[in-house]
């Protein structure tokens, strides 16, 4: 059977302490500077890319893409998993599996 969604390399964290963890990230680890927007800052960590966004945190999440945003979040939820987070603008949706792993359902490839 066909995979619906594919994994990134993205690993996204938020944190109230965004400039301090710009910081940490790119000074003290060393990581180089791919992305950043007023909310969001991507560095490459070789086999994954670490985002880290403004906000409230919610732990690490993990990244998936998928062409049907809707059709994924639609199994994902009769499988017992839990929306944490929804943004149909983006569109995107953060979901908590039964085991606790929190992930994003993203469209399409990012372009980061």
């Amino acid at each position: 059977m066909a995979s619906i969604y594919r994994a990134a390399r993205d690993v996204i964290i938020r944190t109230e302490a965004w400039e301090e963890a710009k910081a940490f990230y790119g000074s003290v680890l060393g990581l180089r500077r791919t992305y950043e927007t007023e909310t969001m800052v991507g560095f490459e960590a070789g086999a994954l890319c670490l985002y880290v966004e403004k906000g409230k945190p919610h732990g690490p999440v993990l990244e998936f893409i998928a062409d049907d945003v809707q059709a994924v979040k639609r199994k994902l939820l009769l499988a017992g998993c839990t929306i944490q987070e929804e943004d149909a603008s983006a569109p995107r949706c953060y979901l908590r599996d039964p085991y606790g792993l929190v992930f994003n359902i993203g469209q399409g490839e990012r372009t980061a």
